[in-house]
């Protein structure tokens, strides 16, 4: 099967119902060998030494380093070797969406892989991310002052790939400003004439004053300040959900198993208005990483006992309901990726933006609703499913719509999507002793059948997922 963001729509959302069938669909099916490429014209045929890939080797001097992807294979996190210290602008490298391009390039390329590569090491050894390093190492060379990039747009700017041609040289690459993120984003000031005098702010570092060390994931890296390292939390889009997690961290009552409050706010100075925006917060450097990194290699070496597999159990669930019965609402995002150790190998709980979850970590009851969601807004369904759907949604989440479409914060009570608005507004109601919220934070940890992470993840030492991230 060839990899693409089309087929989560086409095969795995409830959409899939009233996807037509069209002849471009059977390049997904796999005959379980090997295929041959089409006949091609000289024009267009590998054997034409214009199509062909000049070279994958390592550059002798590169100017970019690849941190890993996201996008389902089409962002690359991407970080300047020529600058001495790099801040966190979050300036990513963007490639077209690999359905867009010839069976030959993706094959070439390793795009299908890309697709569900996550970690480091794997995703700078694709073929891919060598053509980006070289298409990159020339365009990079015909600016006039490639340093100046970093200094002249705004925070979470693109660098687009508007072609994947397999000569590097005729890659055409712009750089995409984010202006409208900058309008989102809202200074330490504003932030606390909305929250009031109950959520202390920490103190304001500005941007200069941040180092990367290195780009973790799409929405955390690995930076240094004042010569210590930290973890800095940003969102290059709907900043609404970076905020909301600031001001339950700032306002949660400290728990040993859950993340400390924030120890700065990261500020930047925008390019319209002289606005002092806050583009992220720092949070606990633990450096012995995710249990999705440490779980499977216990279990490779048979280092995984009995006693650490319950406590961390036992920890992991005492967070869960601290953060229920102080916050006001469930933790929607428990798996092996959000769980680091401490240097006391203390199991703690990280992120809690709120922004949602794949189905497949989610529970059933988040998922009925997010479903109806889907083919609330899906613009290939008849007109008459979509009301029907928008109406039943409507019920739940009255204000669904606007919340789908805002991007910017308004200091919301509780939720910031549709389904966890909807959790939170059932489980005001009395449901046979037990609220909804309660049945999805049960589903992440509980008991068998019902569990993900807990029976799923620590006793059988296997991360629950569908498409599991390589």
């Amino acid at each position: 099967m060839e990899l693409g963001s089309d087929i989560i729509h086409d095969i795995v959302h409830p959409t899939a119902a009233f996807s037509e069938v069209i002849q471009t669909r059977a390049d997904h099916h796999d005959g379980g060998g090997s295929y041959r490429l089409p006949p091609a014209n000289w024009e267009g045929s590998q054997l034409n030494p214009k199509n062909r890939v000049d070279s994958l080797d390592p550059l002798p001097d590169p100017l970019w380093r690849i941190d890993g992807c996201t996008g389902l294979g089409t962002q690359f996190y991407i970080l300047p070797l020529f600058l001495h210290c790099v801040p966190p602008m979050r300036i990513d490298a963007f490639i077209p969406e690999q359905s867009s391009q010839r069976r030959e390039v993706r094959q070439l390329l390793d795009l299908d892989v890309a697709f569900h590569t996550k970690d480091r090491a794997r995703v700078q050894d694709l073929n891919i991310s060598k053509h980006i390093l070289r298409a990159l190492q020339i365009w990079t060379k015909r600016l006039p002052e490639p340093e100046a990039l970093f200094s002249s747009v705004p925070f979470g700017s693109r660098i687009v790939f508007k072609s994947l041609s397999l000569d590097v040289r005729a890659i055409e690459i712009d750089v995409a400003p984010t202006y409208y993120l900058e309008r989102q984003l809202l200074s330490a000031s504003a932030l606390a004439e909305m929250w009031g005098t109950a959520v202390q702010l920490p103190e304001c570092v500005d941007i200069s004053q941040v180092h990367v060390v290195e780009q973790i994931h799409d929405s955390v890296c690995l930076v240094r300040i004042q010569g210590c390292l930290w973890i800095l939390k940003t969102l290059t889009s709907y900043t609404k959900y970076l905020y909301h997690e600031l001001k339950l961290l700032l306002s949660a009552k400290p728990h040993p198993n859950i993340m400390s409050r924030p120890a700065h706010l990261v500020t930047k100075r925008c390019s319209f208005g002289a606005k002092m925006a806050v583009i992220g917060f720092t949070l606990e450097y633990h450096r012995y990483g995710t249990m999705r990194d440490i779980v499977p290699l216990q279990r490779i070496h048979n280092t995984f006992s009995s006693a650490e597999q319950f406590k961390w159990s036992i920890q992991i669930t005492s967070g869960v309901l601290h953060h229920r019965k102080t916050s006001g609402t469930f933790y929607p995002d428990l798996r092996l990726d959000n769980v680091v150790t401490s240097k006391d190998r203390d199991a703690i709980m990280v992120d809690f933006e709120q922004r949602g979850v794949w189905c497949e970590f989610a529970s059933p009851e988040i998922n009925a609703i997010e479903y109806i969601r889907l083919l609330a807004i899906d613009e290939d369904i008849p007109e008459d499913v979509k009301d029907r759907y928008a109406e039943i949604l409507r019920r739940m989440c009255p204000d669904f719509e606007a919340l789908q479409s805002r991007e910017e914060y308004t200091n919301p009570p509780t939720a910031t999507t549709s389904a966890g608005y909807a959790s939170v507004r059932k489980s005001r109601k009395p449901l046979r002793c037990i609220c909804l919220e309660e049945y999805c934070g049960v589903f992440s940890r509980g008991p068998v059948p019902r569990n993900k992470l807990l029976f799923g993840s620590l006793i059988d030492g296997r991360p629950k997922s569908t498409f599991q991230p390589i």
